[in-house]
């Protein structure tokens, strides 16, 4: 399974007036992780846009599960990897680490996106390309 880790230091925008970080700052920051793999991986923006026809990889359900706190000044590490993948859909993990503890699971369910060739004014959901699955999956 491909992972990708990347250190995160909280910022004082990040912190509501407790010095917690305040929670959707999170969703902020798994979406960046979620950006992050594809482009680590080899599939930049652009790549999604130019070579598969891609518009996005819109977020259609998400949660977290929250164990330890994190405040202004913090460095944590956030592990994203790609659960699973259906035809069009995915489910991320993002695990969220202070230290060597764990303080937030995070669950994402994208789906790839492209104009519906029907009707180009309208978004369809898109299959993997079977390179993305092999490199998220190492199938």
């Amino acid at each position: 399974m491909f992972v990708n880790r990347r250190e995160v230091q909280i910022q004082w925008g990040d912190c509501d007036p407790a010095n917690i970080v305040y929670y959707p700052r999170y969703f902020a920051m798994f979406d960046d992780s979620t950006s992050t793999l594809f482009e680590v991986a080899g599939f930049s923006k652009q790549d999604l846009v130019r070579k598969y026809g891609l518009v996005g990889i819109p977020m259609v359900d998400t949660r977290a599960k929250f164990y330890i706190p994190s405040t202004y000044g913090d460095w944590i590490t956030i592990e994203t990897r790609i659960e699973s993948i259906k035809r069009s859909s995915f489910e991320v993990k993002h695990d969220v680490y202070k230290g060597e503890a764990l303080a937030i699971e995070g669950f994402e369910t994208r789906v790839l996106v492209g104009r519906d060739p029907a009707n180009p004014d309208k978004l369809k959901s898109a299959p993997f390309p079977p390179e993305m699955v092999a490199k998220f999956t190492g199938r």
